[in-house]
């Protein structure tokens, strides 16, 4: 298993690697203070995406331009978000976990030493570029709080056809009036090509830096009708089939190396709406739990194969909109020298809840008039072969897709890489890639250390990123994982500790917590020393904002 801290002698060890594939080119100009040619970088976040919906991470969804970033570089079977949407983002922009900056639960404003990463990349030459979902509470503005020179934004999570926030450059536009051909997905990647257009044309000679936050398969569940005709028929199979297959293709790939999690019909968030209320709003076809597929009746099925249909044709029409997006870093010569990154923000959801205009009954199935959630039956299947949903910090939560792709910095192309990472490895890992060499990030000197770890010398081995401990905290959910061994409690067992071996057990089947006290109390009592230690960090942070 792979440990949480750096040695220098492993971090010499992977840049020699490096050196031996054929980069000591780049080595030697990423240190150069001038002239030099520093990596662009694209990293791409979905929003509720399962960790097995990609067609590259065992998926039955047709996704040709992710699949093919993950052949040409690398995928990782073991990368972590933090379960939920905001901390997750504050994470990856910021380096830390949501604790230490008050993101979880979130306060008013980060504290005063937080930087994001575009002001890590700026003294590098980087112009930097958002497009997409924002939702940092603590950074509202996302140029004037968050550095980007350039931002486009939704702050209307409710509709993908006719969304009414939008903000540019901290400027609010006009809404998206109902009936036009207006989809969110082809939006984002329309102003994620006009921004790399115009910095082809005004900046040539700088990197640049794109976040492409999208927000789907988030819901509601809404999709052009003509991408979800291409599953009409696909799902009526059941989500327990289809989560068979992708058990199996996912071991067949080397993905994962555990048995399918069991079914757990009980466990949906606290939120949702009673089964009552979604009947009486949604229709005879909906179902509150993930009981087995074979005790729905035909309504019910047709019903659901229908809402995994508009699913998936919300993470194709993405794979689409990406492809048009790699086009343009093709046509502007910068293909060779981007680091393309993909992950997403949290596994797929159990939420079953109305918002925005409401569901109108007549309306057709992923259209702008209804309003639809996975559910717990599919968002089970999304999240092949781990247990759980968004929210839990158990594998189905928190684990997620990372693809890794760098035509210039990557030898042996279309590898596993089992190590161990999280979302607060980015801005170390950028930070190292922009500056050519190790070493943290600038910090403000009120900034406790940064948590994560450089994930480059990954590019050249597996294994090469040692870490001592991955913490995770959030709604109650709570979990800390050192080596293999994860301790985890979550919703409705909150007060409950359960310990998994998860180099046997990934899939976190067996609770070994009974035969194993002394480790569940030494690993509780750090968790519980973590916890403090954060919290008390995003306390005197607030203070620093007085």
């Amino acid at each position: 298993m792979v440990a949480l801290r750096f040695t220098r002698s492993l971090r010499v060890a992977g840049l020699l690697v490096l050196l031996v594939l054929g980069l000591e080119g780049w080595a030697a100009e990423s240190r150069a203070s001038t002239g030099v040619r520093r990596p662009n970088f694209l990293v791409i976040l979905a929003d509720d995406l399962g960790f097995s919906d990609l067609g590259c991470y065992g998926g039955e969804i047709h996704t040709p331009n992710l699949d093919r970033l993950a052949r040409r570089g690398l995928r990782f079977t073991q990368f972590y978000n933090t379960a939920r949407c905001w901390p997750t983002r504050s994470a990856l922009l910021t380096g830390y976990y949501p604790q230490q900056i008050g993101m979880d639960p979130p306060t008013q404003r980060l504290p005063a030493w937080t930087r994001l990463l575009p002001h890590y990349l700026r003294p590098f030459g980087y112009r930097s570029y958002h497009v997409g979902k924002w939702h940092i509470p603590g950074a509202p503005r996302s140029v004037a709080d968050g550095g980007f020179d350039r931002s486009y934004r939704l702050e209307d999570h409710d509709r993908n056809f006719h969304p009414t926030r939008r903000i540019e450059n901290d400027r609010a536009l006009p809404a998206i009036p109902p009936g036009t051909d207006f989809y969110t997905s082809t939006d984002f990647a329309d102003v994620a090509i006009r921004y790399l257009g115009d910095h082809a044309r005004e900046h040539a000679d700088q990197p640049f830096f794109l976040y492409l936050a999208f927000t789907v398969p988030h819901f509601p569940l809404q999709a052009p009708s003509r991408d979800v005709a291409r599953y009409r028929h696909r799902y009526r199979i059941g989500w327990d089939n289809i989560r068979e297959q992708r058990w199996r293709r996912l071991t067949r790939e080397g993905l994962v190396a555990c048995e399918l999690g069991p079914r757990e019909e009980s466990v949906v968030p606290y939120w949702n709406l009673e089964t009552s209320n979604l009947l009486r709003q949604l229709g005879a076809g909906e179902v509150g739990h993930a009981v087995a597929w074979n005790l729905l009746n035909e309504e019910q099925r047709q019903f659901q194969a229908t809402k995994m249909a508009i699913h998936a044709a919300m993470v194709d029409r993405m794979d689409r909109e990406i492809g048009r997006v790699l086009d343009q870093v093709r046509a502007m010569g910068e293909w060779e020298d981007t680091v393309i990154l993909f992950m997403s923000d949290n596994g797929a959801s159990a939420e079953q809840i109305v918002r925005g205009d409401g569901h109108e009954a007549r309306a057709v199935p992923g259209s702008a008039g209804s309003y639809l959630c996975l559910g717990p039956g599919w968002s089970m299947a999304s999240n092949t072969p781990f247990r759980r949903h968004k929210s839990w910090v158990h594998e189905g939560g928190v684990a997620t897709p990372l693809i890794l792709h760098w035509p210039r910095g990557i030898g042996r192309r279309g590898g596993l890489r089992s190590n161990v990472g999280h979302v607060i490895d980015l801005v170390p890992t950028l930070h190292e890639l922009a500056s050519g060499g190790p070493g943290s990030p600038p910090m403000d000197s009120r900034a406790p250390a940064f948590p994560g770890r450089s994930l480059v010398p990954t590019l050249a081995q597996d294994g090469a990123v040692e870490r001592d401990f991955l913490y995770f905290h959030h709604d109650g959910n709570r979990a800390l994982r050192v080596g293999d061994w994860k301790l985890v409690s979550g919703r409705p067992e909150t007060n409950a500790w359960c310990l998994y071996h998860l180099g046997t057990d990934r899939s976190e089947t067996r609770d070994v917590a009974a035969e194993h006290p002394a480790r569940v109390s030494e690993m509780t009592s750090r968790w519980e020393a973590l916890e403090a230690v954060y919290r008390r960090q995003a306390v005197e942070g607030a203070v620093g904002q007085q």
